[in-house]
């Protein structure tokens, strides 16, 4: 059978093929949608989760592979931080089952706060490392990583980037390899899985060996190839560049690299000595370009490239005329278009997010604002520009921290999501109470994962699975738990009670207080509300709706009698009903629908 496929479907895919048990992740695109479709699809013969965080989902993996189980654990580029110490050690113990981890790296920078490139953990790690191309290879390169992990006795890690992830291609299906390993006893062998140095030193030793004899698999796999052509240019790349390089050069000959780490040297020796001028392509930094060079091979690679960015097509074709590399033959690459003066538009919160009053109040009162990572990251821009910071998961309580160290004049708050807070919230605000440090804690609990795309966290009762049973942690109780001294919880959507709970959270002075704004985000809301209007006998164009940066607000055709502004409107196609832009008309202009002078149109 053959399917179209997205490369996250086609991983999915490939967990069910490889005959993977455990799928364990946290969301983050691009790699949020492999998760959701192994329990849409094959939920049934797979057990999956979003767990707290990346480091829990890499735990949880190794301990399923311990005791036989074939785990797969999914994230996004800068996941691989968080659950890099536990990767480092899994690596040196082994398991009794294959362990692979997906990593969607971002080049490009869609949806992340960085660039980085996580071939480098294939390095660091010292595993090998599969670069799928295509939908094709995303299903297969899973398949393969699980084989490959049994054989060598070594988690494997299959890098994806967004291109692979999103883009759609033919995929021909095969069937389910069932584990064939047996549950019994947990293995009770502490000189293979209990990682104390005295262990660890024999274990470092075999890892070395075991590189050598994967190195050697690498120059005879399938997985890694030369596709001989004109012998003017020899083009070496791996993953997704590949295919922008075969389009530009259709007649070049290629080293495509199935298996990026480690590196098959002695295919890449006979392919320099077959070719005339030695070309490396790579998106971001020069990983195989560094390896080539420490073998003596004379190569081009990011002095014609920059380490920044994605490669397509268009963009190969430029760096290489203005390089001077001869392009004998090309496809006709068409130039991306870019539309010529389009008017800016900044993403905003949606119509009835819980978070606008906050920053509503951030930029009435110019607090220094710490942010993290989330949809409240949008605080930053216009029209509230009110959050200062944002750097990784959980950061916001650490950088509070710090301000509070420097001891900065002013009342200082920090931002964090309920997700961001189970994540990575709980340790540095553990540490703030340990130290007595004073600062507010704002915890934006709006009952969902809600920028990746909606998933569930420790906060809710419901999971990524339909029906099976979650319990959902009291975030209020857990926070008095930690012992904090203030804690206090209010209705997002009022911004009055948000303003007067901030102000007595600013108030306390023993230590940190915590305010935790509670309201739905309004993709998992139940209550469904009316929408809003505006009473254009009463409105008097002071635009200071607009101030809460609502894309419902519009203007109307109508304008002030005096002052010739536009009066303001609402779009009722866009309202949700959540009221905040009424609370602030200072003439009450704004009212639900169904009240008095309701025959008034948009």
């Amino acid at each position: 059978m053959k399917e179209i496929l997205s490369g996250n479907e086609a991983i999915a895919r490939g967990a069910y093929e490889a005959g993977i048990q455990i799928a364990v992740g946290y969301p983050g695109t691009p790699s949020s949608e492999i998760i959701e479709n192994i329990v849409k699809r094959y939920g049934d013969t797979i057990y999956a989760e979003w767990s707290v965080n990346e480091k829990v989902a890499m735990d949880a993996a190794a301990g399923a592979a311990y005791s036989g189980k074939r785990a797969l654990v999914t994230t996004k580029q800068v996941g691989m931080n968080v659950l890099s110490d536990s990767l480092l050690y899994t690596v040196y113990t082994g398991a009794e089952a294959g362990l692979v981890v997906l990593t969607a790296d971002d080049p490009g920078l869609f949806s992340s706060q960085n660039e980085q490139d996580n071939r480098w953990y294939s390095r660091l790690a010292k595993i090998p490392t599969l670069e799928p191309a295509d939908s094709q290879e995303a299903k297969d390169f899973i398949v393969q990583g699980i084989q490959l992990s049994e054989q060598f006795d070594i988690p494997v890690l299959v890098r994806s980037v967004m291109r692979v992830s999103h883009s759609k291609s033919i995929v021909t299906l095969g069937e389910r390899k069932e584990n064939p390993k047996t549950i019994g006893p947990f293995p009770r062998k502490p000189e293979k899985y209990n990682c104390t140095a005295s262990h660890a030193r024999h274990m470092h030793v075999k890892l070395e060996e075991k590189l050598k004899t994967i190195q050697a698999f690498a120059d005879t796999s399938h997985l890694n190839r030369i596709e001989w052509g004109d012998r003017e240019l020899g083009i070496i790349t791996s993953g997704v560049v590949y295919t922008y390089a075969r389009e530009v050069f259709p007649d070049a000959s290629i080293l495509k690299l199935g298996m990026s780490y480690p590196i098959p040297k002695g295919m890449i020796l006979e392919f320099s000595k077959g070719v005339k001028q030695l070309l490396v392509i790579e998106e971001l930094d020069p990983v195989l370009e560094e390896q080539i060079r420490a073998m003596g091979i004379a190569v081009r690679g990011k002095d014609v490239f920059p380490p920044y960015f994605e490669l397509l097509p268009d963009d190969i074709l430029k760096y290489c005329r203005e390089a001077g590399i001869s392009i004998r033959k090309s496809f006709p690459v068409k130039e991306t278009v870019k539309p010529q003066n389009l008017p800016i538009r900044s993403p905003v919160f949606c119509p009835g997010c819980p978070h606008r009053s906050s920053f509503y109040l951030f930029a009435k009162l110019k607090l220094p604002v710490a942010g993290d990572i989330g949809c409240y990251n949008l605080g930053t821009l216009p029209p509230f520009k009110a959050q200062h910071t944002m750097g990784s998961m959980g950061a916001s309580i650490g950088v509070l921290h710090g301000m509070a160290l420097a001891d900065i004049p002013e009342d200082r708050v920090c931002t964090i999501g309920d997700s961001t807070f189970f994540h990575a919230g709980i340790p540095p605000l553990v540490n703030m109470v340990h130290t007595g440090t004073r600062g507010t804690v704002i915890i934006m609990d709006n009952s969902v994962t809600a920028m990746t795309g909606h998933q569930d966290h420790p906060g809710v009762d419901w999971s990524v699975v339909p029906n099976r049973k979650a319990k959902a942690v009291d975030i209020e109780s857990l926070v008095k738990a930690i012992g904090v001294g203030f804690v206090k919880t209010v209705n997002a959507f009022s911004i009055k009670e948000v303003e007067e709970g901030l102000k007595e959270c600013l108030a306390y002075k023993d230590g940190p207080s915590v305010l935790i704004t509670k309201g739905p985000c309004i993709f998992v809301s139940r209550e469904p509300k009316p929408p809003y209007r505006v009473d254009q006998d009463i409105c008097i164009a002071c635009g200071t709706c607009f101030k809460v940066g609502c894309p419902g607000n519009v203007l109307s055709d109508v304008k002030h009698p005096k002052t010739g502004k536009f009066k303001a409107a609402i779009d009722p196609t866009l309202c949700n009903g959540c009221g905040v832009c009424s609370q602030v008309c200072p003439v009450k202009a704004i009212k639900p629908t169904g009240t008095a002078s309701d025959s008034v149109q948009f």
